[in-house]
């Protein structure tokens, strides 16, 4: 007896060959996806590092250029904003010095911060105690706006009390 072997018919062929194709579009368009997307976290990331960084310096300031040292007795004056003249990011002392501060790239007091191309730091104070309940002079609030290199704008915000 005599088999009969069969293959592939054309038909079957350019079939099977548009299925995988088709398979392979979907598969890459996956990846180029998560391939476009892979650098937000970390972006994410940095940028909640550098809002650290940037309150930690904020926060740890004098509420107000008369604020004793210490904070006791609290200021009892009206609630001032921006730097006194002649001041710079080095010798700033008091949490209101910060406002209107833009730096691209990042930097701390003393030197620029490795690492943080492409991002950039805004940085606005405002009386706020109303906000809080408090008399308008009692607290002040720090908004952060840190802009990551693809355009994402990240948004901190933080109070600083008059103790």
């Amino acid at each position: 007896m005599m088999r009969l072997h069969r293959g592939a018919t054309l038909v079957e062929l350019v079939i099977t060959i548009v299925i995988i194709s088709v398979a392979i579009a979907g598969v890459v368009g996956a990846f180029a996806l998560i391939t476009g997307r892979s650098a937000d976290p970390l972006n994410q990331t940095r940028a909640v590092e550098l809002a650290q960084l940037y309150m930690d310096e904020i926060i740890s300031k004098k509420y107000d250029d008369g604020t004793p040292q210490g904070g006791a007795p609290k200021y009892s004056g009206s609630c001032n904003i921006g730097p006194d003249s002649g001041e710079d990011r080095a010798s700033y002392n008091d949490v209101d010095d910060y406002d209107n501060t833009v730096n691209e790239p990042p930097e701390s007091a003393e030197a620029a911060l490795s690492g943080y191309s492409g991002f950039a730091v805004t940085v606005t104070v405002a009386c706020a105690g109303d906000e809080l309940g408090l008399p308008v002079s009692e607290a002040k609030r720090i908004d952060l706006s840190i802009t990551a290199p693809g355009g994402q704008v990240f948004s901190f915000s933080a109070y600083r009390a008059n103790f």
